[in-house]
């Protein structure tokens, strides 16, 4: 993520810009930085997860939301996470930004860890309705859970050498096998399924 030379913009003049762009743009604290495009683990994981996540809440009044969903911190800060559940009315009938979310998992970067890890994070637990920030690291297979307790403390769990990522806030779990499924380059020699 890089700054865009910008001035300082109020949330209506950023969703203005923004829904005119190619490529994503998050507004931190009045300030805009440019989206850096993933890489082919961190897609797969995304989307592992994504599809896990909305099978798991078949049936239930949640949804997931995945990659290019806004979702409003504060007044001056818009982010993209890379997956998030919400189960507020509210969230569900809105058109483009999200505001209730349950859930927010980030699949970590080289260039995204320590922001993810830090300032992105910080920024999150601004929001009252949010109950678990889950990082998922394709590279070391590392899956830490960070889970907001009764008392506003946040309290991690280390799932990295479990079977299953454990999603607390929503009573479920995904086998770490699925999440990272994927992931691997074919091994030499084998081709690609054909597709009829």
């Amino acid at each position: 993520m890089s700054a865009v030379l910008q001035p300082t913009l109020t949330l209506q003049a950023y969703l203005d810009w923004e829904n005119a762009q190619d490529e994503k743009h998050e507004l931190v604290q009045g300030e805009i930085f440019a989206m850096t495009g993933g890489r082919r683990t961190h897609g797969r994981v995304l989307l592992n997860l994504a599809r896990r996540l909305a099978e798991a809440l078949e049936g239930t009044p949640c949804q997931v939301f995945a990659d290019s969903m806004k979702l409003q911190v504060a007044d001056d800060t818009i982010l993209y996470p890379d997956v998030f559940v919400t189960c507020s009315p509210a969230d569900l009938a809105t058109d483009q930004i999200f505001r209730e979310p349950k859930l927010v998992i980030e699949v970590l970067s080289p260039s995204t860890q320590a922001y993810d890890r830090s300032k992105k994070f910080a920024l999150y637990r601004r929001l009252p309705s949010l109950q678990e920030y889950i990082l998922v690291d394709p590279e070391t297979r590392r899956v830490e859970a960070f889970c907001r307790t009764p008392a506003d403390q946040w309290v991690l769990h280390d799932m990295s050498d479990d079977t299953a990522m454990t999603v607390a806030s929503l009573a479920c779990t995904v086998p770490l096998a699925d999440v990272f499924a994927g992931i691997d380059s074919p091994a030499e020699g084998s081709t690609a399924p054909a597709v009829a």
